[in-house]
């Protein structure tokens, strides 16, 4: 799908550019840094896509409704 070909590129030339700019200096929580950065907007892309409708928003993403409210409270969305 192309979409996904698109957003592979985009994550691909953020962390080439993150780790340009740390030069040297070795990364360190990397993986949590970058499901954080993406993972807060998917879910308020889901959440305004479904109109707040949180089973619908479960649904669309593919992980339950307990997950998903568990990770909006945590990204603090809701």
């Amino acid at each position: 799908m192309k979409i996904n070909n698109v957003l592979d590129q985009a994550v691909r030339l953020s962390l080439e550019n993150y780790f340009a700019d740390l030069g040297d200096a070795e990364p360190t929580d990397l993986y949590d840094m970058v499901v954080g950065c993406v993972e807060r907007p998917l879910l308020a892309v889901a959440m305004q896509r479904a109109n707040n409708n949180q089973s619908h928003a479960a649904l669309m993403l593919g992980i339950t409704r307990n997950t998903l409210r568990k990770k909006l409270l945590a990204h603090k969305l809701i």
